[in-house]
């Protein structure tokens, strides 16, 4: 019997997936569980209605990262510390300054989390911070550290 996948089901198969079952393991766990549905036509069609709607969600998704990378590539942020002699900062740039500084000077608000900073920046100069939007979209930002 073919059925569609409503849930992950372990060692059976991922949401949304056509998948043979057994009559009696469909009958018998898949349907009551509401772990899948049988595969007719009318369901069919409403799979593949679903799966459109995910992609062009999906490429919505991925068009505005894009932008925003875009945009992010044409800012500039400047942090002031208090430094020692050599340039060294006392304390460290966090991703979390980063983060606020953009959102208040520029108004753009990501997530402190999204920010790829190896070490944080202790030391005063020009950096580049990559930033994670999306899956397949890095972009990069450049950071300014001065001494106060």
């Amino acid at each position: 019997m073919k059925v569609i996948l409503l849930e992950d089901v372990k060692n059976v198969g991922k949401k949304g997936e056509i998948i043979n079952a057994k009559d009696g393991y469909a009958k018998n766990f898949l349907f009551p569980k509401n772990l899948a549905i049988e595969a007719t036509q009318v369901n069919l069609k409403n799979l593949e209605h679903a799966n459109k709607q995910k992609e062009a969600k999906e490429k919505e998704i991925f068009e505005e990262a894009k932008k925003l990378e875009e945009e992010l590539m044409k800012v500039t942020i400047v942090l002031k510390g208090k430094a020692g002699e050599n340039g060294k900062l006392f304390g460290a740039v966090t991703t979390k300054e980063i983060a606020e500084n953009l959102e208040k000077e520029h108004g753009i608000n990501i997530d402190k989390k999204k920010f790829d900073l190896d070490d944080p920046i202790k030391s005063v100069g020009e950096y580049f911070v990559k930033i994670k939007l999306h899956p397949m979209v890095n972009a990069k930002l450049k950071v300014i550290v001065t001494d106060k």
